[in-house]
């Protein structure tokens, strides 16, 4: 069956309620083994019509160059566009589902203003410990389980997400060559599992996820 993309249904909804600034997140490389978390946070709002010829939907399912026409037209032209990430360190001292809230935080209180609605990729929205004392403390907030493949801004954000990451990680294998980054994007990949435990693991490792079946040096 052809996958369906994202029709701007939910925004247009919104938009009739009284939402006019619908902000969306997704992130990156939750389940890597090396490298941070990036997330992107993506207000196309109130003209999401004109995102919808595009070909926006899941980053999984796009093609390198499609992602990277997107990504090159939502730099420009969305209305709001910002970015967080947690580092390796946050990761490790924090866990993953933390160190994602964080990036996503960080992504958010990017925006000039806040947003009337937040949509979350996932089944949890952001915990409001999170915004306490900011403009954001009492946002709307709603997730929505495959929202990456069913909301525009959502799989919006995880075009840019997408993009950002690979560009990061593609830069990493020059820092650290042997360990196939620009091909697995810090994945755990067989291949990386054997050049892992081979050369051993780089700063760039997430300790606590490679701990299961490696030993650092």
């Amino acid at each position: 069956m052809p996958h369906k993309r994202p029709d701007g249904s939910l925004e247009q909804s919104l938009l009739a309620q009284g939402c006019f600034r619908i902000a969306a997140v997704d992130e990156v490389g939750r389940g890597a083994i090396a490298g941070p978390v990036v997330v992107s946070c993506v207000v196309l709002t109130p003209s999401v019509q004109d995102f919808l010829g595009l070909g926006i939907t899941d980053s999984k399912v796009l093609t390198p160059s499609a992602r990277e026409r997107i990504f090159k037209y939502l730099d420009r032209w969305a209305p709001s566009c910002t970015f967080g990430e947690a580092s390796v360190a946050e990761i490790d001292s924090m866990n993953i589902r933390e160190g994602t809230f964080l990036a996503m935080k960080r992504a958010i209180l990017s925006l000039k203003e806040a947003p009337d609605i937040l949509l979350v990729d996932g089944n949890e929205s952001i915990p409001s410990r999170y915004f306490s004392g900011t403009p954001y403390e009492n946002m709307k907030q709603k997730s929505i389980v495959g929202g990456d493949r069913l909301v525009l801004s959502i799989a919006a954000a995880s075009i840019m997400a997408k993009v950002t990451r690979d560009q990061l990680m593609n830069e990493m294998d020059s820092l650290f060559p042997g360990y196939g980054f620009s091909k697995n994007k810090g994945y755990g990949t067989a291949e990386h599992r054997d050049q892992m435990k081979k050369n051993g693991l780089t700063r760039l490792h997430r300790k606590t996820f490679s701990k299961t079946f490696l030993t650092p040096k």
